[in-house]
């Protein structure tokens, strides 16, 4: 099993209802997919660097969890069409 970081930005629109739902649905996907979360580190809202569908601020979220090497592109896939979900980054975490 592989140590995996997931950063997720939320549009800052959302009330914190759906924003808590976006990020347990990220959450059961990892799940669905042989995953296990370990830890999700909630930033709050911060600036963008740059303008994106035109918000300047978002919701930061980080989970880690661990999976097979499998595991991180089924995620990306359901992720990457998520309508709250602004911009996302998976990354391996290397010992």
């Amino acid at each position: 099993m592989n140590k995996y970081e997931l950063a997720v930005v939320v549009s800052a629109k959302l009330e914190d209802d759906d924003r808590t739902a976006t990020i347990e649905k990220v959450k059961e996907y990892i799940t669905r997919f042989g995953g296990t979360v370990t830890e999700v580190e909630e930033w709050g809202k911060k600036k963008l660097a740059y303008e994106i569908q035109k918000m300047h601020e978002g919701f930061y979220y980080f989970v880690r969890f661990e999976a097979d090497a499998t595991c991180p592109a089924e995620v990306e896939r359901r992720v990457r069409i998520m309508e709250n979900v602004i911009r996302y980054l998976c990354v391996r975490q290397d010992a």
